[in-house]
């Protein structure tokens, strides 16, 4: 049985980094820290922390905000989570933390969910950490991809501005079906029907409430 995984992050996808952080910050009132970039998949990111009410200890949730890294110039097929392919900011996936991510992946098998090849990687932080951790793909949409931190300190301990995540939901058309693959993840998510495959999160920030939806 799947033990049920931990949110990690949520990602808001931009088409331009510098552009994103400043719109983000216009709806926000925070602006989000560089993180780094991620070398071979053609991304770079900025972070915020995650309170999530209910939880106790470190944070380990955040806001990555992610788009295409110039420096690398990957063509846009390239570029990591189909990130390259977004043309306007979104709520473009999540990420979850599984107790075990090898088991979370052959249970998943089991029950007709394929994440796809674990893979390791790594960036280097602004101030020269490593950052190392194993994840399965993922391209978008409200399946989440798995992640594991191996023996690296979470991102969101940095002293990372934060901000207060209320709530996370999607929709879909097919809801059972959207239902039984979450659960197959140990990622238990409220489904609603909708014409679309969608992620919606609501913060509360300093300039009150903004919501983070799919584009």
């Amino acid at each position: 049985m799947t033990v049920p995984a931990t949110l990690d992050h949520l990602l808001w996808a931009v088409p331009d980094l510098a552009d994103g952080v400043a719109h983000l910050a216009g709806l926000t009132g925070v602006e989000a820290v560089r993180g780094g970039a991620h070398p071979g998949l053609g991304t770079a990111n900025h972070l915020l922390a995650l309170d999530v009410p209910g939880t106790t200890g470190p944070r380990r949730t955040y806001l990555e905000l992610i788009g295409p890294d110039p420096e690398q110039g990957l063509p846009a097929d390239r570029v990591g989570l189909g990130v390259g392919h977004v043309r306007e900011p979104s709520l473009h996936t999540w990420a979850v933390r599984p107790a075990d991510l090898d088991e979370t992946v052959r249970d998943a098998a089991a029950a007709g969910v394929d994440v796809g090849e674990v893979r390791a990687t790594e960036r280097t932080t602004p101030d020269g950490r490593l950052l190392r951790w194993r994840m399965t793909p993922g391209a978008g949409g409200i399946r989440p991809f798995l992640i594991d931190w191996r023996d690296t300190p979470h991102p969101a301990q940095g002293g990372l501005p934060a901000l207060t995540l209320l709530d996370l939901s999607a929709e879909a058309p097919d809801v059972a079906a959207a239902t039984r693959m979450l659960a197959a993840l140990g990622a238990p998510l409220t489904v609603t029907a909708g014409p679309r495959v969608a992620l919606r999160a609501v913060l509360d920030t300093p300039r009150g409430r903004v919501v983070l939806a799919t584009a």
